[in-house]
């Protein structure tokens, strides 16, 4: 762990011996550590790199006050995992069918620009996304009625639940170190996430110019707590974050039944699911205090907790637990929750070929064209460094390797 003072004075600690942090998520550590209701400090995972609104990576504890665009816009994105009782060898020798059948009953991707003809989006709902919606709406009409801006991602809330999404999201099927048959899955809150995120970032910006409030940064834009605003995001961002678990649990359903369609023996799932986000904010207490804890791209662990950290395409991902100690108070019970890019999406199309790509993944039955290249394996962090960055406080329960993987 190194233990630092950004440039405008807040403290900052980090889990990044090993791996590089490019100028640019530094200058955005030091802004937001440096704001005045920081919670003794900002925890840094060893994936840390740059992202819109906030340092992807970063963990920050705030008292009075909540950052929207810290949070960002992909609300309760995160991970699930389930092992079954299958193993390697109960699989097919080849894999396609399996990846054929996930990707029959799991809509993934986007087109229309997302009209009526997105393949990424349900067009006649399935029964199972139909009533886990009926248990949502209700709250989500409450804050429609109150905010009506977001009522047009409403409209299309229904039909992205239990779908995939595009960029880094994905279905895998993988083999742990006893080469158990697991399905691990990438997903968050869909469009109607991003409307509600994106919707109160705008807020908060405004309110930051009503009070005369000159910032570093625009997107360091606050609401305090107490205010009207504060709540109605909060409720919100809680409904969004329950969103987007639910909508990995109907997607978790619709791969397993893919698998059992596409592999001849029965199977059960033998243990109990990892269900984690890593982009949200949640109460916990910290050092004594009741705090916010603002997770952009890390996962909350403790020895009781299991959490996931996926590697790239053709590289391992890990099921983790928390390891009590200093280190894990010290990084506020939190891990990284990936590899952590290496560069941007558009320097990896420029830098690799599809050739590079399918030499990559390798063993691998997953998309192997020009329009996955940005999410080729070496335009992420090297996983076992990220690993080993953060070994005082991370355990790893299980190593997986994918052998599918479905991307949108």
């Amino acid at each position: 762990m190194q233990v630092f003072q950004g440039a405008r004075g807040g403290l900052i600690k980090a889990w990044i011996d090993g791996v590089a942090v490019e100028d640019q998520a530094r200058k955005q550590l030091d802004n937001i550590a440096a704001m005045p209701f920081i919670h003794k400090h900002v925890a840094i995972m060893p994936d840390v790199h740059w992202g819109m609104g906030a340092t992807i990576g970063s963990v920050i504890p705030t008292k009075g006050a909540v950052i929207p665009a810290a949070v960002g816009v992909d609300l309760g994105c995160g991970m699930m995992a389930v092992r079954t009782t299958l193993t390697a060898s109960d699989l097919p020798d080849n894999l396609s069918g399996v990846r054929s059948a996930i990707e029959a009953r799991i809509p993934h991707g986007r087109t229309d620009n997302g009209g009526s003809n997105d393949r990424g989006a349900f067009g006649k709902v399935s029964p199972a996304s139909d009533a886990a919606f009926g248990g949502l709406h209700g709250e989500l009409q409450k804050i429609i009625d109150k905010h009506p801006k977001i009522s047009q991602a409403a409209a299309r809330a229904q039909n992205h639940l239990g779908t995939l999404g595009t960029g880094n999201h994905f279905v895998e099927v993988c083999l742990d170190e006893n080469q158990a048959v697991w399905i691990m899955l990438h997903s968050g809150s869909r469009g109607i996430g991003n409307r509600i995120g994106s919707y109160f970032i705008e807020r908060a910006k405004h309110e930051m110019k009503r009070w005369y409030i000159n910032l570093p940064d625009e997107d360091l834009a606050y609401l305090p707590e107490g205010s009207e605003l504060f709540g109605d995001y909060m409720g919100a961002v809680s409904w969004a974050q329950r969103f987007a678990r639910t909508n990995r649990e109907l997607m978790m359903t619709a791969a397993l039944e893919a698998l059992s369609v596409s592999v001849p023996k029965r199977f059960t799932c033998d243990c109990e699911a990892v269900n984690c986000h890593h982009n949200y904010v949640a109460h916990e207490r910290h050092f004594g205090s009741d705090v916010l804890v603002t997770r952009k791209g890390a996962v909350r662990i403790t020895p009781e907790t299991l959490g996931i950290i996926p590697g790239s395409m053709g590289a391992k991902s890990f099921i983790v637990r928390g390891i009590d100690g200093l280190a894990a108070a010290e990084a506020l019970c939190s891990c990284s929750h990936g590899a952590g890019r290496a560069m941007s999406r558009a320097e990896a199309k420029r830098r690799f070929t599809v050739e590079d790509h399918i030499k990559a993944t390798a063993g691998v039955e997953c998309r192997k064209d020009a329009d996955v290249i940005d999410e080729t394996p070496a335009a992420y962090k090297d996983i076992d460094a990220v690993m080993a960055a953060q070994a005082d406080h991370v355990e790893i329960v299980h190593t997986l390797r994918q052998v599918v993987c479905v991307k949108g």
